[in-house]
């Protein structure tokens, strides 16, 4: 399986790393055409946006979203779960907008209110999943059709719309695979 990882700007090789580890083959997405080897893609932290006029100015923005809507699986962490929301709190920037999400920018603070928490996720087993959260967003309001899977206090912090996952945090920066599990288990159609 060929999942691919949005390779502009981020922690872009760590989540290769940890697909590779899993048995999947990671590709790194700079172009439109390396979007037809995949089957699924992976939208890493960041400065969401400064990847978002890259996404323009790369020629990327049309085709992930034509992408998307043929049923690619796309998962995005951190600056990723930013470009996937359809509303970001106080910017016009831009967005792919494919997750009936709002979502707060730098929302728990700047770097150095930069955290780490156990988080429960039913779906994960009952180990707590340990999150990194550097200069992290979170989601305000969700839609009728988004899944909250787990969050800090009030605010979400992962969510899943049909084939989209977002989380807030850098599952890449720790040995805990089971997130990206999840989403290849997504885009088997198992999850």
């Amino acid at each position: 399986m060929k999942i691919g990882v949005l390779a502009l700007q981020g922690a872009f090789r760590e989540h290769r790393w940890m697909l590779e580890r899993l048995g999947a083959e990671g590709v790194e997405v700079r172009k439109p055409e390396d979007l037809d080897l995949v089957e699924g893609l992976v939208i890493p932290g960041g400065e969401s946006t400064t990847i978002g006029k890259l996404l323009i100015e790369w020629g990327l923005m049309d085709k992930i979203r034509e992408r998307a809507a043929a049923g690619l699986a796309i998962y995005g962490t951190c600056a990723g779960m930013i470009l996937l929301a359809k509303e970001i709190v106080g910017s016009d920037q831009p967005r792919l907008g494919l997750m009936d999400v709002t979502v707060r920018r730098n929302a728990f603070g700047r770097q150095r209110e930069s955290f780490e928490a156990d988080l429960n996720v039913p779906e994960f087993g009952a180990d707590p999943v340990r999150a990194v959260f550097i200069r992290a967003p979170y989601i305000e309001k969700a839609g009728p059709d988004v899944k909250v899977m787990a969050a800090v206090g009030d605010h979400i912090v992962i969510a899943r719309q049909g084939k989209f996952l977002a989380t807030a945090f850098h599952p890449e920066l720790t040995n805990d695979d089971r997130i990206h599990k999840y989403f290849i288990s997504m885009i088997r159609g198992q999850a």
